[in-house]
């Protein structure tokens, strides 16, 4: 059978004219900022890129994108030194990073937007055994102008003599405004 080239051209540019028609609204902002830029506008550059970023996030499920032990308390979002290992000596704290994805903003009072989430704690052995719990472990608030998608919970266990072995150390965060729950497990370590 024989078809010709402008005909499988036409068929290609139709499976193609559905996605070029909806690109998105990340794209459709990406498109705007980059005009914003290129008009010398940073700012509104700026400014277009993180309220989209911000509405597009208020889409995703509520997830845990980051959860690691770190060396010292961070300092900001995204500052903060891994630790190598997740081995530690009886009574050294455990320092978790964890940055939750997808939380609820709402209007607040003086047209802020605010976000909140808790965090259970357990210990659990290695086969899921729970060794020790602990209900509202953490309450973090958020207060803002726009939807920050920079949020993270630094989380410090402080474990006094527990024997040497293997652990999990699980948190789950409790999306306050949605109801949504996030997990997050860290297996560890507990060296003489």
């Amino acid at each position: 059978m024989f078809v010709s080239k402008s005909l499988l051209r036409l068929s290609f540019i139709g499976t193609l004219l559905p996605t070029l028609a909806f690109a998105g609204p990340l794209q459709d902002a990406a498109k705007k900022a980059e005009e914003q830029a290129a008009a010398g506008d940073t700012v509104g550059a700026h400014s277009t890129i993180r309220d989209a970023y911000g509405a597009f996030a208020a889409t995703l499920p509520f997830s845990i994108g980051k959860s690691v032990f770190v060396s010292a308390p961070p300092e900001g979002y995204g500052m903060y030194t891994a630790r190598p290992e997740a081995s530690f000596k009886a009574g050294e704290a455990l320092i978790s990073y964890v940055e939750p994805v997808g939380l609820t903003w709402r209007p607040a009072d003086a047209g802020l937007l605010e976000s909140h989430f808790t965090v259970d704690l357990e210990l659990l052995d290695p086969k899921g055994t729970k060794l020790a719990e602990q209900k509202a472990f953490g309450s973090f608030d958020f207060k803002g102008s726009v939807r920050n998608q920079e949020v993270f919970a630094k989380l410090t266990l402080n474990l006094t003599s527990p024997p040497p072995g293997d652990y999990v150390l699980r948190y789950r965060f409790r999306d306050a405004a949605s109801g949504a729950v996030a997990v997050s497990e860290q297996p560890f370590k507990i060296v003489p």
